[in-house]
């Protein structure tokens, strides 16, 4: 026998009755109990099982007309339904329980602008466990750097189609040569864009890898060509004899106030052990290798990182076309949001599969 749902329009909660408890929450993980074996449900539970057939209608709590799923969705219960009913419908199909990231659905929600607590597979909301938070978002809808969570952010696009991306923090290290290595006050001259270092030892490119070869591969003793980030950077430690200060300048009047933010970022990175060179190729700032032990023998980087203030606003469009390119040359993408005072959040993005 199938039921009917009580939608009360002012709580945005629908009420069923019946044997509701063992039939739709002990068995299945939807909506949270209530006394006897009522439960509640939030409409986009409510219009899965209507779209299931296993609720039969929902009768409005102020009009009293009883409707069905196609009359039921058409009310758009709440913001951002559509989006949120299809995240929700295709993780049902994947055999996942997920609940409102709210109190009494999920006795300990995750915080932030999480949407859904999502269970592990054979878990429900009262387990205990929760796999991870998730957001939802359409296409057009921007996500600012400060609502970054830990979690899953799913993009539902103008077909209804679904990406996943996993957010987490990053940690960036590694175990390339550190600054006890570099050598003192070798000549270099500024250009219009670039520093050319006169006679350095061969590790500075060859086991530190800063710049690179005015010779090409061909050489003995390189004379280096380095971007104005690395210029600064070692200006800064004395491994070369022009001053900081006038490379800072020089690198402002090229690329203006973002210059200033991806040295922050590059000097962490040298910080920790990780070698930034350009991401230009790849259309990102910077690709890192972390163990770098000579030029040599380089493998492959492993990151592409962007950097940002940390006030950005991100498009959904711009993270799928990063973190598309970053797998496809089988990298992770990471974003650098940098604030001058409080100093680099490390965010990464990656595609995922439910």
């Amino acid at each position: 026998m199938s039921l009917e749902g009580r939608f009360e329009t002012d709580e945005g909660v629908v009420y069923v009755g019946g044997d509701a408890r063992q039939r739709y929450h002990d068995s299945r993980g939807y909506g949270y109990p209530l006394e006897g074996n009522e439960i509640a449900l939030a409409p986009v539970e409510a219009a899965h099982l209507l779209y299931r057939g296993d609720l039969e209608r929902v009768v409005h709590g102020e009009s009293g007309e009883r409707l069905g799923f196609r009359e039921f969705v058409s009310r758009e219960p709440g913001d951002d339904f559509g989006v949120r009913f299809l995240v929700y419908a295709d993780l049902r199909s994947r055999g996942f329980y997920l609940s409102p990231n709210a109190e009494p659905w999920v006795p300990d929600p995750p915080g932030g602008e999480a949407d859904f607590a999502v269970f592990p597979r054979g878990k429900g909301p009262r387990d205990g466990e929760i796999a991870y938070a998730l957001r939802i978002v359409g296409e057009r809808t921007d996500i600012p750097a400060a609502e970054l969570r830990p979690g899953v952010l799913a993009v539902v696009d103008e077909e209804s189609e679904i990406t996943y991306f996993e957010v987490g923090r990053r940690d960036p290290t590694g175990t390339s040569g550190s600054d006890a290595t570099l050598p003192e006050a070798c000549e270099a001259d500024l250009l219009a864009d670039r520093v050319v270092v006169w006679e350095p030892p061969t590790s500075l490119y060859e086991h530190t890898f800063y710049g690179q070869p005015l010779e090409g591969r061909e050489y003995d003793e390189p004379t280096l060509q380095c971007s104005l980030l690395e210029a600064a950077y070692l200006a800064e430690r004395g491994a070369i004899d022009l001053e900081s200060e006038t490379v800072r300048e020089r690198g402002r009047e090229v690329e203006g106030e973002r210059f200033d933010r991806r040295l922050i970022v590059y000097t962490a990175l040298r910080e920790r052990g990780v070698v930034p060179k350009t991401g230009y190729k790849f259309g990102a700032d910077f690709r890192t290798y972390a163990d770098v032990d000579s030029v040599e023998n380089l493998g492959h980087s492993e990151l592409l990182v962007r950097v940002h203030p940390a006030g950005y606003v991100f498009e959904p469009r711009d993270l799928a076309l990063d973190v598309r390119l970053a797998h496809g040359v089988r990298k992770t993408m990471v974003f650098a949001l940098v604030d001058p005072e409080a100093g680099i959040e490390w965010w990464s993005l990656e595609r995922l599969t439910p």
